[in-house]
């Protein structure tokens, strides 16, 4: 089981678990409408970006559910130079939900901050979340993690698309969660060296 920390490094980009200390960070990010209509969660406050942090231990603590804080480092300094946090500005998530161990597939998620949207943070965050996967979770036959979002959020289209996801299909709608139909994107592990 990943239990311990786990940081990832893709260029100015940190990836880190979540800590109490980022929820009143979170919560402001979380006044962004754009972020709550994209998302299930439900921030209002800090005391509910304490309860999200949380929840996101536990689901690390579980192994079925590994979120990380994606930190941008100072311009012109590469993540793997500094210390994780020092300096750094929180500008997104990225999920793998990983709760049928050993069916082979994993599902994964994301978000972005109003600030640092249009920059290119969620294809290299994603990138390098499926690259651990593949890699973290290879012994259990992981090959295959799935993006899914709303077919009306077509940023996220371009995202899976730089990120190295495929189109796989349309998902029915399933309201009231999920007004809409959706698209289902896959990256696949690459082949075995």
């Amino acid at each position: 089981m990943h239990t311990t920390p786990t940081y990832l490094v893709a260029g100015t980009l940190t990836l880190r678990p979540w800590s109490p200390e980022d929820s009143a960070e979170l919560a402001r990010l979380y006044q962004d409408e754009a972020l709550r209509r994209w998302t299930s969660e439900a921030v209002h406050d800090e005391a509910g970006a304490a309860r999200w942090v949380a929840a996101q231990r536990r689901g690390r603590e579980a192994g079925d559910r590994f979120a990380f804080a994606v930190e941008e480092a100072p311009e012109g300094v590469p993540g793997e130079t500094r210390a994780p946090g020092a300096g750094a500005r929180l500008v997104g998530n990225v999920v793998l939900k990983y709760a049928a161990r050993g069916s082979g597939s994993a599902e994964v998620g994301y978000w972005t901050a109003a600030h640092a949207r249009g920059r290119g943070v969620a294809p290299r965050a994603l990138g390098a979340l499926a690259d651990w996967a593949f890699t973290a979770f290879a012994h259990e036959g992981l090959t295959r993690l799935e993006l899914l979002h709303q077919v009306d959020n077509t940023a996220s289209c371009r995202v899976a698309e730089k990120a190295g996801f495929t189109q796989a299909g349309i998902l029915p709608a399933a309201p009231p969660a999920f007004p809409l139909e959706g698209h289902a994107h896959v990256r696949h592990a690459p082949p075995a060296a």
